[in-house]
């Protein structure tokens, strides 16, 4: 564990991301979207993630998501928004979350008070979160809110990581890294594996080369692929601006309230973890603070 752990907004993302990822990864989303027509998981996930958007054009997707080739974007988007609208699309969000989670959690746990605590202390740090010069933060705060405390936790969690993406590519863009020289740095500091992580984002061989070259010329790579010290100092200034952007909800919270957060959530980030809702290798090298029940 790095220092950076231990930031309080790194901590908070690691606590309740899986809140929000199952969005994307639970089988009842992909088995929505592919009912409704969309083909493909990037398809749906473009949808799914750029509804509150309106039906964006590719060019303002790719440049919001920021680290995926402009042609996986394109091959998604407009395509989805002649499946369906991106209100169909926002509504879709809603109901399968809301089935995944009926499905890894018992109904009278969804309906506890625990649940409904976390809920109000997840919107009130969601309500403080800015959302000046955050594109997809913003839009997803425009949306009105659920009543059911277990989408209001939902719906508060995609609020804030959007927030703390939008920061994250404000502190990529301070750093001079593009969108692929962004993964190539990331694969090579975090140990993920470079072709995998490419194929995820949509980016050629020749792309990926082309931007390690770029990287290697800047001295914040080795011909060998690795992170030179410089590389590595840009990184965690990188991540540490990042999670000082991040902050503000939880500063208004206060240490304490979070903590709570942190707790009243680990039962229902288990169970997704449980129910397979989160890709546990994944492009974020998201690291729950919970661990997957085992059995």
């Amino acid at each position: 564990m790095s220092d950076q752990d231990d930031h309080r907004a790194r901590r908070m993302w690691r606590a309740l991301e899986p809140v929000h990822a199952v969005t994307y990864f639970a089988p009842e989303s992909k088995a929505a979207c592919d009912e409704l027509g969309t083909k493909g998981y990037w398809m749906s996930y473009c949808a799914l993630r750029g509804a509150p958007l309106g039906e964006a054009p590719p060019e303002v997707v790719t440049a919001l998501f920021y680290n995926f080739a402009p042609g996986l974007i394109a091959r998604a988007l407009p395509a989805a928004w002649q499946v369906a609208s991106a209100e169909r699309f926002r509504a879709l969000r809603l109901e399968t979350v809301d089935a995944a989670l009926h499905r890894l959690l018992a109904p009278d746990f969804l309906a506890s008070p625990e649940v409904a605590e976390a809920a109000e202390l997840a919107r009130e740090a969601a309500l403080a979160a800015p959302t000046a010069g955050r594109a997809l933060a913003a839009a997803n705060a425009a949306l009105d809110w659920p009543e059911a405390p277990h989408l209001v936790l939902w719906h508060a969690q995609t609020i804030l990581r959007e927030h703390r993406g939008d920061g994250h590519v404000a502190a990529l863009l301070t750093a001079g890294l593009d969108p692929v020289e962004t993964l190539v740095v990331f694969a090579a500091g975090t140990g993920l594996d470079a072709q995998w992580l490419r194929e995820r984002r949509g980016w050629s061989e020749q792309e990926w080369v082309d931007a390690a070259a770029r990287l290697v010329e800047r001295g914040l790579l080795d011909p060998a692929g690795s992170l030179t010290p410089a590389g590595e100092d840009l990184r965690r200034e990188v991540e540490a601006h990042t999670d000082v952007l991040a902050d503000a909800p939880w500063t208004v919270l206060g240490e304490a309230r979070a903590e709570r957060l942190t707790e009243l959530a680990a039962p229902v980030v288990s169970a997704i973890l449980a129910g397979d809702g989160l890709l546990l290798t994944n492009p974020m090298d998201l690291r729950p603070l919970v661990a997957r029940p085992s059995g």
